[in-house]
């Protein structure tokens, strides 16, 4: 791993999830992540720098069941380590399919980052699949159970393809990097 310094964001999600295309369109580039309609592709930890400002750093996809279990393990314990240990990690971006949101590994995710006292947002990706009423139940659903799971924790809808939340995550991201606790006001 690069030496630690500017704040980092690291962006975590089960495989498929809409990671990938969710770093690439907050990067506003087309494949500075790889997209893949494959599953598991992202095997280790990449680094993107924005500048001396930030840094953007993409961990493996977790949950899918075609990657041989010592990999898995393997995936387990540099994640694992990385989010404990990584003195430069300011919050980690979960991501989450809006159509299937807050699954077993999703939990198990933000208790390790509520274990390991970091922030958290999480976008709930593919929210164009879904009808407007379908997205605000989604996400009234989400902030209730995040609030007895993970209190602190934030969360809004995101479209890559239609090109929603970008602001919204844009904003929260920046104040993160601040280490600024609370993302900032709606409209901010």
């Amino acid at each position: 791993m690069p030496k630690a310094g500017a704040p980092e964001i690291a962006f975590a999600g089960r495989s498929n999830a809409g990671k990938s295309s969710a770093i690439n369109t907050l990067a506003g580039r087309r494949r500075l992540a790889f997209v893949s309609k494959t599953p598991g592709r992202t095997q280790l930890i990449n680094f993107f720098t924005l500048g001396k400002d930030a840094v953007l750093v993409d961990l493996p996809g977790y949950g899918y069941a075609g990657v041989p279990g010592e990999v898995r393990a393997h995936w387990q314990v540099l994640v694992g380590r990385y989010i404990a240990e990584r003195t430069s990690l300011a919050a980690v971006v979960v991501v989450m399919d809006s159509r299937h949101p807050l699954t077993d590994l999703d939990r198990t995710l933000l208790q390790w980052l509520k274990t390991a006292q970091r922030r958290a947002h999480i976008l709930l990706t593919k929210s164009d699949k879904l009808s407007k009423q379908a997205q605000q139940v989604t996400l009234a659903k989400v902030r209730r159970e995040l609030a007895t799971l993970f209190p602190g924790a934030t969360v809004q809808l995101f479209s890559s393809l239609k090109r929603e939340g970008i602001g919204e995550a844009a904003s929260v991201l920046a104040h993160l990097a601040l280490g600024k606790n609370k993302a900032p006001p709606k409209g901010e």
